[in-house]
């Protein structure tokens, strides 16, 4: 019976999926978001990263502040609108153990986490439907 357990546990693990998330350091994410297009220092010091994973939908782009993930921001490929379920998944996958909350209008979308540590905006970004979430200064 416990080695039952024990199998149906490892199966469970490896089909649900374990988002990379805000405030992860830029390993993690490298091996996450698949392959690099774009990287580029700012003049700040931190570094910005456009990834594509191979045969996905999505771009993602993230900003790094001494190696941890400060900002991330998530498109279609194509250039179309985020659906209400993923836009729900990436803000679940930032959550942190809070929960989002909304904080604009429906033509401003915006959300705030229950925490207060990270906010989000839905807007369109370099020409696409982006979500973006960044981490809060308090």
């Amino acid at each position: 019976m416990r080695q039952l357990l024990i199998v149906v546990l490892i199966v469970l693990a490896t089909l649900s999926p374990v988002w990379p998330n805000l405030g992860d350091r830029d390993e993690r994410l490298d091996d996450a978001y698949g392959n690099v297009v774009e990287r580029h220092l700012l003049d700040d010091g931190r570094v910005s990263v456009l990834y594509h994973r191979d045969q996905g939908q999505y771009l993602y782009f993230v900003i790094f502040a001494n190696g941890r993930s400060v900002l991330e921001g998530y498109s279609r490929v194509k250039g179309t609108d985020l659906s209400e379920k993923e836009i729900a998944r990436f803000l679940k996958a930032n959550a942190a153990g809070g929960t989002w909350l909304p904080a604009g209008t429906p033509k401003e979308r915006r959300f705030k986490r229950s925490d207060d540590k990270a906010e989000a905006t839905y807007a369109n970004t370099d020409g696409r439907p982006t979500l973006t979430v960044r981490e809060r200064k308090n």
